[in-house]
């Protein structure tokens, strides 16, 4: 199981990312997949979630409303888009499959 994330980077208050995370080494689209952030000094925690067939999603309170999470089942990928960023976005965004399989994580800045 491979799991690479991609799409980080610096943005200001109120700008939008789109973070992927590329999936290989399984039948991507028989699990449900996840993104968390961890940000610093904190535990990590659970952003949003989708079934298999994308079909029902699941977010954390905190991003509800201003983060979108969907995937492609032909391209083994899911994404994260994020808009209306805040400073408290802020973290390391990991890729995550069931059987405590994580990637390595992409950093995520929303700065001036």
């Amino acid at each position: 199981v491979q799991l690479e994330e991609s799409g980080g980077g610096l943005v200001q208050p109120g700008g939008s990312l789109r973070l992927s995370c590329a999936a290989s080494g399984f039948s991507f689209s028989s699990y449900h997949m996840s993104w968390y952030r961890q940000a610093p000094g904190k535990e990590r925690e659970l952003v949003a979630l989708i079934t298999t067939s994308g079909g029902s999603t699941t977010y954390a309170d905190s991003v509800k409303g201003r983060f979108l999470i969907s995937r492609d089942n032909a391209k083994n990928t899911v994404y994260l888009q994020m808009n209306s960023l805040k400073p408290e976005d802020t973290a390391v965004y990991y890729c995550y499959r069931r059987g405590n399989f994580w990637g390595k994580g992409t950093l995520v800045t929303v700065s001036s």
